[in-house]
């Protein structure tokens, strides 16, 4: 994965700006909260964003695939002020199960999500090298 950052441009925390990479193409759909059989076991948005990323995890796996792998993450988040305010525990979540991370990323607030219970909702692509 080679990162894209123009001359001047301060690095972004967090994220990319942008990637090139070469590979087979994962694309995971959005995963929210719930667990393995569609239940929700919590309505805070940290953990519904540590149990989504799991899921992300899993899916990958099946594919052959490895967080490390992931180039792009779109988030979908129902409350941006909540959101923010788990900062900390949407890391500490982030570090255990994506690891560091150079991915483009967009995170967008939206007025609902399918899913009732939903907070976030977190699609991603993934590129294993060939």
């Amino acid at each position: 994965m080679q990162i894209l950052l123009p001359p001047g441009w301060p690095r972004p925390k967090g994220y990319s700006n942008g990637v090139s990479v070469r590979g087979r193409m994962i694309f995971v759909a959005g995963m929210v909260g719930w667990d393995a059989q569609a239940q929700f076991q919590t309505d805070d948005i940290a953990e519904q964003v540590r149990q989504a990323l799991q899921n992300i995890v899993e899916v990958l796996h099946e594919g052959g695939a490895r967080p490390e792998h992931i180039v792009r993450m779109t988030w979908y988040v129902t409350d941006k002020k909540e959101y923010v305010a788990a900062y900390p525990a949407i890391g500490k979540a982030f570090r255990e199960l994506i690891g560091s991370f150079n991915a483009v990323m967009t995170a967008v607030e939206v007025s609902g999500l399918i899913e009732d219970r939903a907070k976030v909702e977190i699609e991603v692509t993934a590129v294993v090298p060939d």
